[in-house]
């Protein structure tokens, strides 16, 4: 599907970059960018988002290149929404929706399509209107008359009763999490969750540490479903449960983080998070913030973390570790694909695991509350 591509500059955060993520959203979706529109606003124009001016170059670059999409690089309102496919004639797609829609293609799981409709239906909910631009009663006579609601009326009653009936699932499925990880409580299975930015390299690492035969794609979202496998530490140690989870990314839709909530319980629960960081992005430490940023929104920020610095061997770095002031490993240099430095992060795994061993020994002892680096503390490399 041939798209133009656009975004505006508000002169915040690294505008490139931002750009640069679209295209890899857009292909992971299947569209074909064939051109990119940028410009510059100090704020969002209310009918258009872009101004007028701006809707004509984009109308114009329509017609000149075929093109069937326009995607934006931003949150739309209902109401721009509609302005600009009427201006425009296309199809227009939001940041937002262009996300749900690539997580509509990606869930396999039965919980992964229960999240994902449920995200998409309270997206729909406020755009109903797109669908029903007649607003008259339903039409009466003999054997035909209603129940004196609107179309739209019928359709947000209908919506709601399907978005009541998806949470009581989730709820249910939250509730069989909960007791596979009691289960595990009681075992003393040390677990440990990957987390990072989209496309940070989590699933080639989940791969190499465990064995499984995750999905591995160079795309955005390539994992949407939760993995959980156990890996053997040693005698000392014994299993861990390492899970891989959905990439995390800038904007995230907030139906998106509150849907996926239970598949990132596991995250929420974890012992420890290896923060997976592309080591050769530009846009690393900004990815890193990122990531911090839905981790509080999830409530997981309180969980010890390790910030595992991937794809060495894209960034010319050698394998190695750092220490933080409390002699606690707090970074580890690896290569998921090469293999380079798992040894030192299999270290600092169990490392991790013997000092929870310690603390549940002696729960008394209080944990300094910063033993563990937080990625605020950490500088680029």
């Amino acid at each position: 599907m041939r798209a133009a591509l656009v975004g505006v500059d508000f002169g915040q955060g690294d505008f490139a970059a931002s750009i640069e993520e679209l295209m890899l959203l857009a292909r992971s979706a299947g569209a074909d960018p064939v051109t990119t529109i940028t410009g510059k606003r100090s704020a969002p124009d209310a009918a258009y988002f872009v101004g007028s001016g701006k809707a004509d170059e984009i109308g114009h670059a329509v017609q000149d290149h075929k093109l069937e999409i326009v995607i934006f690089n931003h949150a739309l309102s209902p109401a721009q929404q509609r302005n600009l496919e009427k201006r425009l004639q296309v199809r227009v797609l939001d940041r937002t929706s262009l996300i749900l829609d690539i997580f509509a293609q990606r869930a396999q799981s039965h919980e992964g399509k229960v999240q994902v409709e449920l995200a998409q239906l309270q997206h729909l909910a406020t755009r109903l209107v797109r669908g029903w631009t007649h607003l008259e009663r339903q039409k009466g006579g003999i054997g035909l008359r209603g129940p004196g609601e609107t179309q739209l009326e019928t359709d947000r009653r209908l919506l709601g009763e399907r978005v009541k009936m998806l949470r009581a699932k989730l709820a249910k499925l939250r509730k069989q999490h909960e007791t596979q990880r009691r289960a595990r409580g009681r075992n003393h299975t040390f677990s440990v969750s990957l987390v990072g930015y989209t496309n940070a390299g989590k699933s080639t690492l989940f791969n190499t540490l465990t064995k499984a035969g995750v999905y591995v794609a160079d795309q955005l979202f390539a994992t949407l479903d939760t993995t959980s496998r156990r890996v053997y530490m040693g005698e000392e140690i014994g299993n861990v449960v390492l899970s891989d989870t959905v990439g995390f990314v800038r904007e995230l839709p907030h139906q998106l983080v509150a849907a996926f909530r239970a598949t990132l319980e596991e995250t929420i629960h974890a012992d420890l998070l290896l923060h997976v960081v592309d080591g050769a992005s530009p846009s690393r430490m900004e990815q890193i913030e990122q990531v911090n940023l839905v981790l509080r929104e999830i409530g997981a920020d309180h969980i010890p973390q390790i910030l595992v610095w991937n794809k060495i061997d894209a960034a010319g770095l050698e394998p190695a570790v750092e220490r933080n002031e409390y002699d606690k490993i707090s970074r580890v240099f690896i290569s998921a694909r090469t293999g380079a430095g798992l040894d030192l992060l299999r270290e600092a795994i169990c490392e991790a695991a013997r000092d929870e061993q310690e603390a549940l020994a002696n729960p008394k002892e209080e944990v300094a509350p910063d033993s563990i680096l937080t990625f605020t503390q950490v500088g680029s490399h």
